[in-house]
């Protein structure tokens, strides 16, 4: 009895230091948009190097996802979490310490990696420390409370660290993590038990480089081409992305009739739920990181708002999120492609709309202008973003459902890091050689047109999705892959939910 009572003891304080290494990898990605200005000058960056800032995080984040899963179930959990933790803290003092654009940028690339490998292991320990039932219920909660905070909080705390910062100025939002960093690592060290797979999955360096090179091949081309004026190289690279590709596919293939673990099954993509929310979670995600980041160029850079008054004005795209939060949760079960039909277009009105105020008013734009529009594209993200994977999932056999969320957190990190790249070649390359606010705002309207599209395409696709969340269909957070996280607001963070029933 003694040994029983003392479980709960040990496994909450173990969740709270996982709980806060997510807070700081979310706040980390959010945080440095709103302070993009501030690095940009002080470091006398281009606009590119701005774009490598949060792509690289997230392309880095995308491509670590599924190995860093895979590694926490051979060498255990806990031992691959606190690698992520200490990695993740000291890049930070890298990226704080950062006295030119390519050492910051290194710095961004390496924290993605340590949050690739940290991150996956969050729901294996609430999987290992936590039974069914309301126990794991309460733990996912506590999950997604954390995320929501980090999500909504993130740009606040950066705009309030840029402006207040003294002689550190930007750097402090990196420098912010040590402390947090150093108090999740002594929580973990102290409290979380070890844990891996029974039979844990072989790793696939070969099918890791391959899908690395093809989505390097698309992502220097698109961010360096236009400050180059696009060099026959760009041209060739993006050429050469679909071969890799297509090598990429047969290796996987050669893997699995080989009987050896392929990094992403192949069977995935014949099944149509699967292939068709793949892509929809991806052209939906690359539409919402242009979003963010066009935000930051056309109202910081454009128009000369501080970070801490762009920060306030985006937050009406998360309250437009928590507006549809019992809607979905009541109903999204049993209408789920409905409200992702219904969703998907509101987020293209409410971007469509965004363009419309910001090419009327020009240099004379105001926060009046642009909060309505971000609420409605808010609401519409609500009903859409946290039952989608879910739906994506819950019509797969049972057994696939945890390489499949693995896969999901991958697609969506690539399409964050897809989707700056493309706001980059629309925002500049329409701009034009102006630099006032009236050619800043204009870009901007342009730029949003191309959220609007994403998202319209979104909702195109939507009718291949399975009608409804099938209950059952996905397993109680599975070993063997990095798990399903909740979708709670804006990128960089976002997850697919849990995949818990």
């Amino acid at each position: 009895m003694t040994l029983r009572a003392r479980v709960p003891d040990r496994r909450w304080p173990a969740l709270a230091a996982a709980l806060l290494a997510t807070f700081m990898d979310l706040v980390d990605v959010t945080i440095v948009t709103v302070a993009l200005r501030a690095i940009q000058d002080d470091l006398h960056a281009s606009y590119a190097a701005g774009q490598w800032f949060t792509a690289g995080y997230t392309l880095a984040f995308a491509l670590l996802l599924v190995t860093g899963g895979r590694l926490g179930d051979i060498h255990g959990h806990r031992r691959v979490f606190l690698l992520g933790v200490a990695g993740f803290t000291a890049t930070s003092v890298l990226a704080a310490a950062a006295g030119s654009p390519g050492a910051l940028i290194a710095a961004r690339v390496l924290q993605g990696a340590c949050g690739g490998v940290m991150v996956p292991q969050v729901m294996s320990i609430i999987a290992t420390e936590f039974r069914p039932g309301r126990e794991r219920t309460t733990a996912i909660s506590l999950y997604g409370l954390v995320l929501g905070a980090g999500q909504v909080g993130g740009p606040v705390l950066g705009g309030l660290l840029t402006g207040a910062g003294g002689g550190l100025g930007w750097r402090l939002v990196f420098l912010v993590n040590l402390p947090v960093g150093l108090l999740a690592f002594a929580g973990a060290w102290r409290w979380m038990r070890e844990s891996r797979a029974a039979r844990p999955p072989r790793l696939d360096p070969a099918g890791a480089g391959l899908v690395t090179l093809a989505a390097l091949l698309v992502a220097v081309p698109l961010v360096q081409g236009r400050e180059l004026g696009w060099p026959a190289w760009t041209g060739a690279a993006l050429a050469a992305a679909g071969p890799v590709l297509a090598l990429f596919a047969w290796h996987q293939r050669r893997r699995e009739r080989a009987g050896r673990d392929p990094l992403v099954p192949t069977r995935l993509w014949r099944q149509r739920p699967f292939a068709a929310g793949s892509a929809l979670l991806f052209v939906l995600f690359c539409g919402v990181s242009a979003y963010f980041i066009m935000l930051t160029w056309m109202l910081q850079f454009g128009l000369g708002w501080t970070p801490l008054h762009v920060a306030f004005v985006g937050l009406a795209w998360p309250l437009g999120v928590a507006c549809t939060a019992q809607l979905t949760n009541r109903y999204g079960p049993a209408r789920a492609r409905l409200l992702v039909g219904v969703g998907t277009p509101l987020m293209a009105v409410g971007t469509a709309g965004l363009s419309w105020s910001a090419a009327r008013h020009g240099p004379g734009l105001a926060a009046a202008d642009l909060v309505p529009w971000m609420v409605a594209a808010g609401i519409g993200m609500g009903l859409t973003i946290p039952i989608l994977s879910n739906l994506v999932l819950s019509d797969l056999p049972r057994g696939d459902a945890g390489a499949a969320s693995g896969v999901l957190n991958s697609v969506i990190q690539l399409g964050n890091a897809m989707g700056v790249a493309l706001a980059g070649v629309i925002f500049f390359g329409t701009r034009g050689p102006g630099t006032g606010p009236a050619a800043f705002t204009a870009a901007g309207a342009r730029t949003l047109l191309f959220s609007a599209a994403a998202f319209t395409l979104a909702a195109l696709l939507s009718p291949l999705l399975p009608r409804r969340v099938v209950h059952g269909g996905g397993p109680d957070v599975p070993s063997g892959e990095p798990r399903g996280l909740p979708i709670l607001g804006p990128p960089g963070g976002s997850r697919p939910p849990p995949t818990s029933r």
